[in-house]
């Protein structure tokens, strides 16, 4: 992800989030990059997002928000030349990072010649945040808030050879997610054993484990259950664009697998799926404490959702 060089204008997206956030405020992004089609946009984000967002997210390059020249911008007394030279070289910049820090404001203002706008990275308010988003953009209430992405070809290939390696094929594999970011949001990981162990044909899972669910591999691998780890977020995109469906928690990935249009169920404890639900043909069921959400429950509302029967109902308890 080195620097961009062409003579097109362009436009910096500065966003600190996790892969789940991203999703969500990717309308508002896309909103903010429709006022001026010919500006190239162009996102900073954590390095793996920047990787991603390229292309399939509407990006046409990526930066990560960890270059120094970020860090630059948090002095406004003495900013560097090179701080200057970076951010100076775009037409305008949107940052949804350290907006309340005022000596980043600052510092952003001046590198750019005050071509730059700050909002916040949580927007307030009820609702779900992708709307949210769009508002703290200035967005119409018509914008839309559609958040799906587009793989790429070769993501696809690389999707059916991985799913080969573990002998599946497109649209015969459930997606099972048992992690998340915060052990607080995870279903027991037994619970998802018993999911798959249920799945009849030509219905087959597929466990799919993230670097920090790691220590989740031996639970699945003791069952020998098809099992992909660490994989690229692209890869795991594509490979849901190739899925009958998805199971997850409350999770960024919940939210990918929505995005690049496989059905499913997500399952939420602590936290609003009002304001945090994956958008797309996704069911939500939520339970506190998480443990109260039993299998035969899951089963029977994935299983719908996947045979299209429009239950795309939420199950509170």
């Amino acid at each position: 992800m080195g620097d961009h060089a062409s003579k097109t204008p362009r436009r910096l997206i500065i966003f600190p989030g996790a892969l789940g956030d991203l999703i969500c405020a990717a309308p508002a992004m896309r909103w903010l990059a429709s006022r001026a089609p010919g500006v190239e946009t162009e996102l900073m984000a954590r390095a793996e997002l920047a990787r991603f967002a390229v292309g399939r997210l509407g990006f046409v390059h990526g930066h990560s928000l960890d270059r120094r020249e970020v860090g630059h911008l948090f002095v406004s007394e003495r900013i560097s030349p090179e701080a200057r030279a970076f951010f100076g070289g775009f037409a305008e910049v949107h940052s949804f990072f350290a907006s309340a820090d005022p000596a980043f404001r600052a510092s952003l203002t001046a590198t750019t010649g005050g071509r730059a706008d700050c909002y916040p990275f949580r927007p307030e308010g009820a609702g779900h945040i992708t709307r949210r988003y769009l508002d703290a953009v200035g967005a119409p209430p018509e914008a839309p808030a559609e958040t799906s992405l587009e793989p790429y070809s070769e993501d696809l290939d690389a999707a059916d050879d991985r799913l080969e390696s573990v002998g599946l094929a497109r649209g015969e594999f459930v997606a099972i997610f048992p992690g998340s970011g915060a052990a607080a949001k995870n279903w027991p990981a037994a619970n998802f054993v018993a999911i798959a162990e249920r799945l009849v044909a030509p219905l087959r899972p597929l466990i799919i484990l993230g670097p920090a669910e790691n220590a989740l591999e031996p639970i699945f691998a003791a069952r020998r259950l098809p099992l992909l780890c660490n994989l690229e977020l692209a890869e795991v995109a594509a490979i849901m664009r190739r899925a009958a469906g998805f199971v997850g928690n409350d999770s960024g990935v919940s939210h990918l697998a929505a995005a690049a249009g496989a059905p499913g169920l997500a399952i939420f404890g602590p936290t609003d799926p009002e304001r945090w639900r994956p958008r797309g043909r996704v069911a939500i069921i939520r339970r506190e404490p998480l443990a109260m959400t039993t299998v035969v429950e899951v089963m029977d509302i994935l299983l719908r959702v996947i045979a299209g029967d429009g239950s795309t109902r939420s199950a509170d308890g």
